[in-house]
């Protein structure tokens, strides 16, 4: 006659083990379903941003961006549907991640407006990270601050 005691452990030990195994796997199908979505972000200044650029009194407070990266430049337009400022030259220092754009508009009288924005991304990991810093031109300067959509 057998013993059901020392039977129904190791039986026990094994169902243990399995759903381990089965929750690691479990975990590992999950991680590899996730990665290349959080890898497929692309480059950091890529898309649309919705925010402020205090105190302009040339083009409104609010300010609409949509950058892109080609894979090798960087290029957008400011304000698109009612200003059209085209990005003519815009940079992005990873040491820092500063960020610098420079467009040239005219203002409500024809006369020429040279704007540079330079700021940094904050919150860099997050898809709604935000560009924070400050935009100038000719005609005056402020607080800039845009958050990607």
């Amino acid at each position: 006659m057998t013993d059901n005691n020392n039977v129904l452990p190791a039986k026990n030990e094994r169902a243990a083990r399995l759903a381990q195994w089965g929750s690691a796997l479990i975990a590992a199908v999950a991680l590899a379903h996730w990665l290349p979505a959080a890898a497929q972000e692309g480059h950091p200044l890529k898309g649309s941003w919705l925010g402020t650029w205090e105190s302009n009194e040339v083009h409104d407070e609010f300010v609409l961006l949509v950058l892109d990266w080609d894979g090798e430049r960087i290029t957008g337009m400011i304000n698109p549907g009612t200003d059209n400022i085209p990005i003519r030259e815009a940079s992005l220092n990873p040491d820092g991640w500063v960020v610098r754009l420079e467009a040239d508009a005219e203002d409500g009288t024809g006369d020429a407006v040279h704007y540079v924005i330079e700021g940094r991304i904050q919150n860099l990991e997050l898809p709604n990270r935000s560009i924070v810093g400050t935009w100038q031109h000719e005609q005056g300067s402020g607080a800039f601050e845009v958050s990607r959509q």
